[in-house]
């Protein structure tokens, strides 16, 4: 395995990135714990534009995830498309909302996330049943995106991807998709 270093931000770096990558499986792996998704935006940009595809590997298991990227544009159209279902897990600081094209799955208190956090963790086990249950009554959805907030780990993605799995090899959803902060455009050195 080869590795290499880039700093997608940097023109250059994104460049020799975009090359690199350019019609390839590439999977991504969390080196750093404290790497946040607002931190790797560019890299995925990258990765999305030029990659053939993106895996994210599991920071604590030998898995990975295959992934659709998409920007928050992209998202948004998206949710546009006619299509029943719309599943997509909202990842917060508190836990796990899970949305439809017809609303939010309630969770212990209204307000707060379908599946909150137990014990400071997140919790897999009653996300993974609770998109069974959702999968259930939406049985043509094929897709799901997570939407983390863009402070969230990168390790804590690939965390919550697992709970898209009933059983190794076996995945409720088709096609996982994560919604990826958009990349603020490099300004010009007169440009305030």
């Amino acid at each position: 395995m080869d590795t290499q270093s880039f700093v997608p931000s940097r023109t250059r770096d994104a460049d020799r990135l975009a090359e690199r990558v350019r019609g390839r499986d590439v999977l991504l792996t969390v080196g750093d714990p404290d790497t946040f998704l607002a931190q790797v935006s560019d890299t995925l940009a990258v990765l999305r534009a030029q990659g053939a595809s993106v895996w994210l590997r599991h920071p604590d298991a030998p898995v990975a995830y295959r992934l659709v990227l998409r920007d928050e544009e992209g998202f948004r159209e998206w949710l546009a498309e006619v299509a029943p279902g719309k599943l997509r897990i909202i990842q917060r600081a508190d836990g796990f909302e899970l949305a439809t094209s017809v609303g939010k799955l309630p969770g212990p208190d209204r307000n707060g996330p379908s599946v909150p956090v137990r014990a400071g963790r997140q919790d897999i086990a009653t996300l993974r049943r609770e998109l069974s249950r959702l999968k259930g009554r939406f049985t043509t959805s094929e897709d799901l995106c997570l939407v983390s907030s863009f402070g969230t780990e990168l390790a804590q993605v690939a965390r919550a991807l697992g709970g898209t799995y009933v059983a190794p090899g076996d995945g409720l959803f088709d096609t996982l998709c994560l919604v990826y902060p958009t990349p603020r455009p490099a300004r010009d050195a007169g440009t305030p």
